[in-house]
C-alpha cells in the first residue's frame, strides 16, 4: 500500500480522549495505519500539544508531510501547568464543547481552496469516549471506527451501566453502599463474565445519588453511541479475552481486537521515520537504565501508579515502608502530582534504609522498563495500559484498583490470566511488604511470573504475521477503513 500516490491515499483523521494513556494507544494506532499507507492528521487538544512540545522537544511534533498534528481547544481555561487535567471537569468539557472545533477542523481539512497538500479525509479513528465525533461523522458523511483503549471486559463490564440503573443498583443509595457489602453483590446476567461483583465492574456507576454524574452518563452515552460506529477496535488480543470478544461480537456490528499495539509496532522495520516518536506528556528519565542494568535478573520491582491515579500522603508512606521492608531493590515511579494536595516527601528514615536498593523517578520509558531483564514484578494501578504492557513483558502483577476500569483489569488479571495478587484499597505497609515478597521470591509468585511468560508467548503469537491482530488489523484495514476509498 505505500505505492499509493499522495492524491489517493485514504486520510484518516485520528482523535485520542485527552489523557495519557489514551493518547499514547491511539498514537500507536495510528502509526501502524500510516505506516499501512494512509495519510494521517492526528487530533490533540492545545493543552497536550503545549505538553508535548515540553516533554518530548520543539521539534517533536513536525511529524512528516503524510503524518501531521492539529489541535482544538478543550474548552476549560487556560493553563501552563505540567500536570493532568481533572478528569472531571475535562470529561464534561470535552462533551459540551469539542463538537463545533472538530466539525471546522474537518471542513478546513477537506477545503480544495486552501494551500494544504492533504488529500480529502476518507475516515475518522477516534477514541469511542469522544462521542461528539460520531456526530461530526454523521453530519459530514464520513465513516466512522471507534477506538476504545481498554480491555474487551472493561468495554462489558461497562455495557452494563443501563441495566444497574434500571435494577436500582446505580447511583448507590448511599455512601454506606461503599463500605456495608452491598458491593459485595455478585451479577449473574453479564454474558461470558462469571464470579464478578458490583465492585469489580468499572467503577464510575459507584456515584452516590447523582444520575446526572458526569463519569456515569459519559460512559452510558459511550456505550449506547458505539453501535453508530462502521466498527469497534479494542486493545486486546483474541486468545486473552475470546470469550467476551465472542460475546460482543454478536451486540455490535463489527469488533476487531487489535492488539498489544507495541507488539505490532516492533514488527515495523527499525527505518520505519515514525519508530522513535515518542508518546509521554512527562519528560522521561532515561538514567534508570544505568541502575538496573547492575541489578540481577528477575530482582527489581517496578511501582509506578500511572498519570492520573492520586493517593494520600499516608498512603504514600504505607507504600514506601512495605517496599523497604521487603528488602527488594525497586524502582519507584513518583510523578509530581502523586499525592492529594502535597508534594510526595518520604521520610528521611525511609530514603536512609533504601538508599543501597531504590530509585525513585518522577517518569520513565515504562515498556522499555517493563522489558528489561531485572525487572521482576510490577506494583500497578492496573490502568489498562499498564496491564497489556506487564502481560506483553511476562511481567506478573501485584495490583492496587482505584476507579474507572482498574477493578475489572485487577478482577481479571488476578482470576482469569493468573499473573497478579490483589492489594486492599486501604493500603497497609504489613500488606505490601507480605504481597511483595510473595511475588518476588514465593511460590505463588513463581507460578505466576510462569503464567505472565505463557501470556507473553501468546501475545507475540497474536502480533506476528499471521497472528489474529495482524490479521484483524488488515481486516480493518481492507474490510472498513478503506471501503468506499
Amino acid at each position: 500500500m505505500s505505492s499509493i500516490s499522495v492524491d489517493n491515499k485514504p486520510h484518516a483523521v485520528c482523535i485520542p480522549l485527552p489523557f495519557q494513556s489514551h493518547i499514547k494507544a491511539m498514537l500507536k494506532l495510528a502509526k501502524l495505519l500510516h505506516h499501512k499507507g494512509f495519510h494521517i492528521t492526528f487530533v490533540n487538544t492545545e493543552f497536550n500539544h503545549k505538553r508535548f512540545l515540553k516533554s518530548l522537544g520543539p521539534y517533536s511534533l513536525d511529524g512528516l508531510p503524510d503524518f501531521r498534528f492539529e489541535t482544538i481547544p478543550d474548552g476549560l481555561p487556560d493553563s501552563d501547568a505540567d500536570s493532568t487535567q481533572d478528569p472531571y471537569l475535562l470529561c464534561d468539557s470535552v462533551r459540551k464543547n469539542c463538537l463545533p472545533p472538530f466539525r471546522n477542523l474537518i471542513m478546513k481539512l477537506n477545503d480544495t481552496t486552501s494551500s494544504s497538500v492533504n488529500p480529502p479525509v476518507t475516515c475518522i479513528v477516534s477514541d469511542g469516549f469522544m462521542t461528539f465525533t460520531i456526530t461530526a461523522a454523521e453530519e459530514l458523511r464520513l465513516p466512522v471506527t471507534l477506538l476504545f483503549t481498554i480491555a474487551a471486559c472493561a468495554f462489558m463490564g461497562s455495557k452494563q451501566y443501563p441495566i444497574l440503573v434500571e435494577k436500582g443498583l446505580a447511583p448507590l443509595k448511599d455512601e454506606s453502599c461503599l463500605t456495608n457489602g452491598f458491593l459485595d453483590k455478585v451479577i449473574d446476567w453479564i454474558p461470558a463474565m462469571r464470579g464478578i461483583r458490583l465492585r469489580d465492574l468499572p467503577s464510575f456507576f459507584e456515584t452516590t445519588n447523582d444520575p446526572n454524574d458526569i463519569f456515569l452518563n459519559f460512559t452510558i452515552e459511550a456505550m449506547d453511541r458505539a453501535h453508530k460506529a462502521s466498527a469497534v477496535v479494542l486493545h486486546t488480543f483474541d486468545v486473552l479475552e475470546r470469550d467476551v470478544l465472542d460475546a460482543l461480537s454478536s451486540m455490535l456490528p463489527l469488533v476487531y481486537a487489535i492488539g498489544p499495539l507495541q507488539l505490532l509496532l516492533n514488527k515495523i522495520p527499525q527505518e520505519y521515520p515514525l519508530k522513535p516518536m515518542g508518546y509521554s506528556l512527562w519528560k522521561e528519565e532515561t538514567e534508570c537504565f544505568k541502575w538496573l542494568n547492575d541489578k540481577a535478573p528477575n530482582s527489581v520491582v517496578y511501582v509506578n501508579f500511572g498519570s492520573i491515579a492520586v493517593m494520600t500522603p499516608e498512603c504514600l508512606v504505607e507504600f514506601g515502608w512495605g517496599l523497604a521492608n521487603s528488602k527488594s531493590p525497586f524502582l519507584w515511579i513518583i510523578r509530581p502530582d502523586l499525592v492529594v494536595g502535597d508534594s510526595a516527601i518520604l521520610p528521611p528514615e525511609f530514603v536512609a534504609e533504601t538508599k543501597e536498593r531504590a530509585l525513585i523517578a518522577s517518569w520513565c520509558p515504562q515498556e522499555q522498563v517493563l522489558n528489561h531483564p531485572s525487572i521482576g514484578g510490577f506494583l500497578t494501578h492496573s490502568g489498562w495500559n499498564s496491564t497489556i504492557e506487564s502481560l506483553s513483558a511476562g511481567v506478573p502483577m501485584v495490583c492496587w484498583p482505584l476507579f474507572a476500569d482498574q477493578p475489572i483489569n485487577c478482577w481479571y488479571t488476578c482470576n482469569e490470566w493468573g499473573c497478579g495478587m490483589e492489594i486492599d484499597k486501604n493500603v497497609k505497609r504489613e500488606e505490601v511488604e507480605k504481597l511483595v515478597r510473595e511475588l518476588m521470591e514465593g511460590e505463588k509468585g513463581k507460578k505466576m511470573k510462569n503464567k505472565a511468560m505463557e501470556w507473553k508467548k501468546l501475545a507475540e503469537e497474536a502480533t506476528g504475521p499471521h497472528g489474529s491482530s495482524s490479521t484483524n488489523l488488515d481486516n480493518l484495514v481492507n474490510q472498513v477503513l478503506l471501503k468506499n476509498n
